[in-house]
């Protein structure tokens, strides 16, 4: 993808009267950083999406990092956003979140589903990576259930394809700093741990996690896998 014209894959998967979902391509950053031009979610709603000009970050209700791909939710009115925001951070309302990701390794044998319940913190200002704990203040749990949708590969280089719900307000990294705590690092995130990606044929460029689908207000809305997946 040209990150100079994220506009080539940008597209909006649905909309309702008070809110819409687009496709975020990974690679694009969700919304402008400090310093930086280039184009972001943020800007091309801006561009294309001219009403919704006068709403903070042009009405994004939440983030993905710049290398995941996948359902972004946008209130298309102040009332609106506040409202997804409340119901994002578990304060009211249902959101469900499925994520798609692809992990180094293998579960034991039979190991079809799991969960975890964990603290992500920020180990200090500006620090890129989470630390995860077992236990920690409420406010920095974060909880998933996932099950097994595939594997590939045999050995140190098999893979395996999950499907992530989280559960509750999203913490940050919680998918990525989760999986590479439990001993399953996303595949491409060298910055959990995971093993560099020498090879025209690996499975992704960046990091192997998608915002599949989002439910909100009863709606479902499914944005389509990427190749990895």
């Amino acid at each position: 993808m040209n990150p100079q014209a994220p506009d080539a894959d940008i597209a909006v998967l649905r909309e309702e009267l008070s809110w819409l979902v687009v496709a975020k391509p990974a690679g694009v950053h969700s919304v402008a950083q400090q310093g930086k031009s280039e184009p972001t979610v943020e800007s091309w709603l801006r561009a294309n999406r001219p009403e919704l000009g006068a709403l903070d970050e042009a009405g994004l209700v939440h983030r993905l990092d710049l290398d995941t791909s996948g359902c972004l939710l946008v209130a298309k009115d102040e009332p609106a956003r506040l409202r997804l925001r409340d119901a994002f951070s578990g304060r009211g309302g249902d959101v469900r979140k499925t994520y798609l990701a692809r992990v180094e390794g293998r579960f034991a044998e039979r190991v079809l589903t799991g969960a975890f319940t964990l603290s992500f913190t920020s180990r200090h200002k500006g620090s890129a990576k989470v630390t995860v704990h077992t236990r920690g203040e409420p406010e920095s749990i974060g909880r998933c259930r996932w099950r097994v949708r595939s594997v590939s590969g045999s050995g140190p280089a098999a893979t395996t394809l999950v499907e992530v719900e989280l559960l509750g307000p999203g913490r940050r990294h919680q998918i990525r700093a989760g999986f590479a705590h439990e001993g399953h690092p996303l595949v491409g995130d060298r910055l959990y741990g995971a093993e560099p990606m020498g090879t025209d044929d690996s499975p992704a460029k960046g990091i192997c996690l998608h915002a599949w689908r989002l439910e909100v207000d009863g709606v479902l809305v499914e944005c389509p896998p990427p190749a990895w997946a």
